[in-house]
C-alpha cells in the first residue's frame, strides 16, 4: 500500500563552530549566498538522511564510499545485482523500487552502458519525497582559520619536509531551516509506502547522529525540531507552499516561543531533535 496522504515537513538545526556543507568551487568555505546567508544543499541533506536509515539498516542504492554496506566499487555494480536487461524499464523500475530505499523515495536515474551495443539500460525514476536546500534564519559569520601540516609525508625520514600550509573555515553560529514534501500520486508508482514516511521522520530528528568529521565535530550540529504536517487527503488541503509559509514567515518567532501558526485544520506535530 502507497502513501495515502500528502505530508509537509520542516527540519530546523543548529551549527555552531562547523563547517555543514563546504563548497569544492570556494575552498571548501560553507556555502553562502550574496546576502550571506547560509545554505546546505539538498543533496548534503539528502546523503544524511540515506546514512540515518542505513545505521536503521534500510537498503540503500547511493552509498558513499566510507559508509558502504557491500562489496560493490560503485554504482553500476550494485544496479547489476538487481536489475535484468531483459525485463523491460518497468519491470527494473519496479524491482529497483522495491528493493533500495532511497530510489523509491527520491528517485534516481539509471544509466550505464553495456559492452555490446543495446546492453545498457536507461531508467529513470522520479521520487515522491522534495528536499528544499536549507538556509539560514540570519547572515551566517565565518571564521578562516591558516593550518600547517609540518610531518613529513615522503622520504626517508632523515630530513624534515617543508611545512605544508592550509585552510580550515567554520560557521561561528547559525540555525538553519529546510522544508520537504512526501506527493501521494508519485508514491503510487515508486511503493513509497506509510511505513517509508515513518521512517524518515524518526531519522530526522537524528540527522547528525554519526556524522562527525574534522569539519563538523560531534556536537557542533544538532536538529533542534522536526515540524510534520500529516494531511487528511492525497492532494493535501494546502499547497506546500502555504503550509511551508506558516514556519518560514515567524521562525524566529517559533523558536523563542515554540509556537506555530495552525492553517486551517491542518495540525502541526512538533518533534524535539535527539
Amino acid at each position: 500500500m502507497s502513501l495515502a496522504n500528502k505530508i509537509d515537513f520542516a527540519v530546523i538545526f543548529k551549527v555552531k563552530n562547523a563547517n555543514p556543507n563546504g563548497d569544492p568551487l570556494n575552498g571548501n568555505r560553507p556555502r553562502t549566498n550574496y546576502d550571506r546567508i547560509g545554505e546546505v544543499s539538498d543533496v548534503c541533506i539528502k546523503r544524511k538522511i540515506r546514512n540515518r536509515l542505513m545505521d536503521a539498516k534500510k537498503n540503500i542504492f547511493v552509498q558513499s564510499d566510507d559508509n558502504k554496506v557491500d562489496d560493490c566499487k560503485n554504482l553500476r555494480e550494485r544496479a547489476e545485482t538487481v536489475l535484468d536487461n531483459s525485463k523491460s524499464s518497468k519491470e527494473n523500475a519496479d524491482l529497483a523500487c522495491r528493493k533500495w530505499f532511497d530510489v523509491r523515495a527520491f528517485g534516481q536515474v539509471f544509466a550505464y552502458g553495456g559492452e555490446k551495443k543495446g546492453a545498457g539500460v536507461s531508467i529513470g525514476v522520479r521520487g515522491p519525497v522534495s528536499i528544499h536546500t536549507a538556509f539560514s534564519i540570519e547572515p551566517v559569520e565565518i571564521t578562516s582559520t591558516q593550518i600547517t601540516k609540518s610531518v613529513s609525508g615522503e622520504g626517508d625520514g632523515t630530513k624534515k619536509g617543508p611545512d605544508t600550509m592550509g585552510m580550515k573555515h567554520r560557521v561561528d553560529k547559525g540555525v538553519y531551516a529546510f522544508y520537504g514534501s512526501m506527493n501521494p500520486q508519485l508514491a503510487s508508482k515508486t511503493g513509497f509506502s506509510d511505513d517509508d514516511a515513518q521512517a524518515i521522520k524518526g531519522v530526522l530528528p537524528k540527522l547528525f547522529e554519526n556524522d562527525a568529521s574534522s569539519a563538523r565535530p560531534e556536537g557542533s550540529m544538532e536538529v533542534e525540531k522536526v515540524i510534520w504536517w500529516q494531511h487528511n487527503c492525497p492532494h493535501g488541503q494546502y499547497s506546500s507552499a502555504k503550509v511551508h509559509r506558516t514556519l518560514s514567515q515567524n521562525l524566529s518567532g517559533f523558536l523563542e516561543t515554540g509556537k506555530i501558526e495552525h492553517i486551517g485544520d491542518l495540525e502541526p506535530e512538533v518533534i524535539d531533535g535527539f
